[in-house]
């Protein structure tokens, strides 16, 4: 044990989750507050997984959560080295849709990413390796005693908000895609050739407006813990 500085971390909000839907700089959505109500221990540094996995096997530890990684992150407890990769409890499907957001690790059946954080340049950066990946060198670990809370706030099981995307979607493409390419071949192409090719002119418009989805997409609302609730705010 004497290989780990514990530091305690006291009750606090924190966010985790994106709110870009972009596919190249995005991430797991929604951003969402995680209300943190006790107290716990977190190693300050990184655990080597050869160390850290017979402290988590014998009860002793527990993997840490995003949530508890990120709050503990905010208040400045802990660093990583340049370049290291640490694995932290949460395991998903792809979104944090019905999580409850009180600290506890969000486990999903059938998960296929698993959460981690990457220290780069000094920074950390957040990752989620395949299920299949080669698991992380190294291990975030807590030592924390809570009982969870049947009132917890917790996420919609899936998004609400899947036809205004939809929607959003659409006009994006029509004023991304669409519309300009109609407008270039008004001025530039031969006379009948909009009459001819309307339809080549839709679907790469409607090319140009699905690939910038890689790099950029309106920025979605952050869901807020309000009680036993969670409600979403710009």
């Amino acid at each position: 044990m004497g290989e780990v500085d514990w530091v305690w971390v006291e009750p606090g909000s924190t966010y985790v989750g994106s709110d870009n839907r972009a596919l190249l700089s995005g991430g797991p959505q929604p951003r969402h507050e995680s209300r943190i109500d006790y107290r716990f221990q977190i190693s300050r540094e990184m655990i080597g997984r050869d160390v850290a996995e017979p402290m988590v096997e014998d009860g002793d530890s527990q993997v840490a959560s995003e949530s508890e990684w990120q709050l503990a992150f905010d208040r400045g407890a802990i660093s990583g080295e340049g370049g290291g990769i640490e694995e932290l409890a949460d395991r998903i499907r792809g979104s944090y849709w019905g999580k409850i957001c009180d600290g506890r690790p969000w486990l999903e059946d059938d998960w296929i990413a698993l959460a981690c954080r990457g220290w780069f340049g000094g920074k950390p950066r957040s990752l989620f390796l395949n299920n299949n990946a080669k698991r992380p060198d190294f291990i975030r670990l807590v030592r924390r005693q809570n009982d969870p809370s049947p009132l917890a706030p917790r996420l919609p099981i899936i998004s609400p908000n899947r036809s205004s995307v939809l929607v959003e979607e659409i006009l994006i493409i029509m004023i991304i895609g669409v519309i300009p390419s109609f407008i270039w071949a008004y001025f530039n192409a031969s006379p009948g050739y909009i009459s001819e090719g309307w339809l080549n002119l839709v679907m790469g418009g409607i090319f140009i407006g699905v690939f910038s989805s890689i790099f950029w997409r309106p920025r979605q609302k952050t869901w807020w813990a309000e009680g036993s609730q969670m409600f979403p705010r710009k």
